[in-house]
């Protein structure tokens, strides 16, 4: 082993991140992290519109207890989920 390489950080190379000789990700590398920013995305938004709903489920006690008016709930409820 030279001095170099003892030096020299190593690269985690995961499953599926194989670099290249020249050390950029392959296009299949990329397109799989682009699909899953999408699927995390939609994830979020679908998550926001199940909360948004969930707020027009709750009684007025429930609401009081957040501090959120029955107005404002069914104003934030109605909201597109892309909003």
């Amino acid at each position: 082993m030279d001095t170099i390489a003892t030096v020299r950080p190593s690269r985690a190379v995961f499953p599926g991140q194989a670099l290249r000789p020249s050390g950029r990700r392959g296009f299949v590398n990329r397109l799989v992290r682009v699909v899953g920013s999408l699927a995390t995305w939609i994830d979020h938004l679908l998550e926001r519109r199940r909360t948004r709903l969930a707020l027009l489920e709750m009684t007025d006690d429930q609401l009081k207890d957040i501090g959120i008016s029955r107005c404002d709930a069914h104003r934030e409820g109605i909201r597109r989920f892309w909003e």
